[in-house]
């Protein structure tokens, strides 16, 4: 499980979560799901990588990260 917040120290509870900048959330999350990556809509909810995901779903994942991230 891991969660992603945006936020220049660490994140290890709800008090440091609550410090991260959820409009850079949304704006990470809307442009993943152009790209065909469902996350979770919330920075406080987790998500979960699986043995299910094959190699080719976890390179598509990280290069749509990459473009995304290049936006905010």
């Amino acid at each position: 499980m891991i969660s992603v917040h945006f936020d220049a120290s660490p994140v290890f509870d709800l008090q440091s979560a609550s410090k991260g900048d959820n409009e850079t959330f949304k704006k990470f999350f809307h442009g993943l799901l152009k790209e065909g990556i469902y996350i979770a809509p919330s920075a406080y909810e987790t998500w979960f990588i699986t043995d299910a995901l094959t190699y080719d779903d976890l390179d598509f994942t990280i290069r749509a990260i990459d473009k995304v991230s290049k936006t905010l």
